[in-house]
C-alpha cells in the first residue's frame, strides 16, 4: 500500500471533524484554480452555497506575487488574494475590502504595483508561521463567503514542453520555464509539470476534497492554472479517490499564447493526457463558445463526463463568465446530476 494512499486513508477519517466543515444543509463545494478563471467561479458558487473552499495554484512568479516570492521565499499570494476578493460579499463591507486588498500602490518605489492583500496575507505568514491559519484569519477579517488554501505549501515552478517557443525554430520542443512565461508562449504546448514533480499536497486541501459533495475545476488558464492542480501526487489521488461529483468548466474563449487556437474538445483531450486516471462527472460550456456540439461530447464521454451547455457569458461581448448566470448553471447542475441532498 502506498504513502499516498495512506495518508488520503486518514485525511478521509479526519475530513468530517475538520474546523468549520460540519455537513450542513447547503452542498459542500471545493473548487481548484487559480487567477481570474477561479475567482469568476468562486463569485457565482458563493450565490448558491455557504460550504465553499477554493484550493488554489501556488506557481506564479509574475508580477509582485513574483517580487514578494523571489525577495521574501514565501507562497507567491496572488492567487489566493485574487480568490478572497472574489468570495466577499456585496455587501459594504464585503465590497469594500475587496477593493481594499485587491488595491496596488502607484509610485516611483519599491511599493509600485505591489498589491495591498499580497502584502498582508505575506506578513500574516511570517507572524503566524501557518499559511491555512494565515488565511482564515483574512478571510475572517473580510468576511468571506468561504475558505482559500494553497494547494501545496511550498513554491512551485511551472515548466512546459513547448514546440515552437522561438519562432526562428518553428519544429522544435524546448523546456520553458515559469508560470508567467508559460502562459505567453506563442508556441505549441506539449506538456506541463511541476518543479519539485512531487510537491506535497496541504492536507487541509485533500480533506476538503475528499469530504466534499462537488468539485469543480476550472476555468481559467489551462496550462498554468488548471491543469497544475493534476500534478501534485496528493491532491490527484483525493480527486480520483473522493465520492463527489466532478465538474469540468470550460473557457469562454481560447486563451492568447498557451491555448491559442485550442477547440473546446482540445481542453478535455489535453487535461485527459495529463492525468488519465480522472474521471468527470460534468462537462459545463458556454453555448455560444461550442462550434461542434459532437466532437465535444465525444470528448467529454472518454472522460465519463456527460456535457452540459448553458448561457454563462457576459452579456458585454467580453469573454468573461457572469457572475449570476455561471451561479445559475452550477446550481442546475447540482440539482440535476447530484443527489437531490438536504440543501434541497
Amino acid at each position: 500500500m502506498s504513502i499516498n494512499t495512506l495518508r488520503l486513508r486518514r485525511l478521509r477519517r479526519s475530513a468530517h471533524t475538520a474546523v468549520g466543515r460540519k455537513r450542513g444543509a447547503q452542498p459542500k463545494v471545493v473548487a481548484l484554480g487559480g487567477g481570474r478563471g477561479l475567482s469568476a467561479s468562486l463569485a457565482a458558487l458563493r450565490r448558491i452555497t455557504g460550504d465553499l473552499t477554493a484550493v488554489v495554484t501556488v506557481a506564479d512568479d509574475g508580477g509582485s506575487s513574483g517580487r514578494l516570492r523571489e525577495e521574501l521565499g514565501v507562497l507567491p499570494p496572488g492567487d489566493l488574494r485574487k480568490a478572497l476578493a472574489a468570495l466577499c460579499g456585496d455587501d459594504d463591507w464585503g465590497q469594500t475590502w475587496s477593493r481594499v486588498i485587491q488595491h496596488r500602490f502607484q509610485s516611483h518605489g519599491d511599493l509600485h504595483e505591489h498589491a495591498v492583500g499580497n502584502l498582508l496575507i505575506v506578513a500574516l505568514w511570517e507572524q503566524l508561521g501557518d499559511h491555512v491559519q494565515a488565511l482564515d484569519l483574512v478571510g475572517k477579517l473580510l468576511g468571506a463567503h468561504g475558505r482559500v488554501l494553497p494547494m501545496s505549501a511550498v513554491p512551485l515552478e511551472l515548466q512546459a514542453l513547448v514546440r515552437g517557443h522561438d519562432p526562428a525554430r518553428p519544429f522544435d520542443v524546448d523546456t520553458v520555464c515559469g508560470q508567467a512565461t508559460v502562459a505567453l508562449t506563442p508556441g505549441d504546448v506539449q506538456s506541463v509539470h511541476l518543479v519539485p514533480h512531487d510537491p506535497p499536497a496541504v492536507p487541509e486541501a485533500v480533506a476538503a476534497v475528499l469530504d466534499a459533495d462537488w468539485v469543480v475545476l476550472g476555468p481559467g488558464s489551462w496550462f498554468s492554472s488548471v491543469i497544475p492542480h493534476l500534478l501534485v501526487p496528493e491532491l490527484l489521488d483525493a480527486l480520483v479517490e473522493t465520492k463527489a461529483r466532478r465538474v469540468l468548466s470550460l473557457n469562454l474563449a481560447p486563451q492568447p499564447g498557451e491555448t491559442e487556437g485550442f477547440s473546446p474538445q482540445r481542453h478535455l483531450e489535453v487535461l485527459g493526457r495529463h492525468a488519465p486516471k480522472l474521471a468527470l462527472d460534468v462537462v459545463l460550456a458556454d453555448e455560444a463558445a461550442v462550434p461542434d456540439r459532437s466532437l465535444l461530447a465525444d470528448a467529454a464521454e472518454r472522460l465519463g463526463a456527460a456535457v452540459e451547455l448553458a448561457p454563462v457569458a457576459s452579456p458585454d461581448r467580453v469573454p468573461r463568465h457572469d457572475p449570476e448566470l455561471l451561479a445559475a448553471a452550477y446550481d442546475r447542475i447540482f440539482r440535476m446530476h447530484g443527489r437531490i441532498g438536504p440543501w434541497r
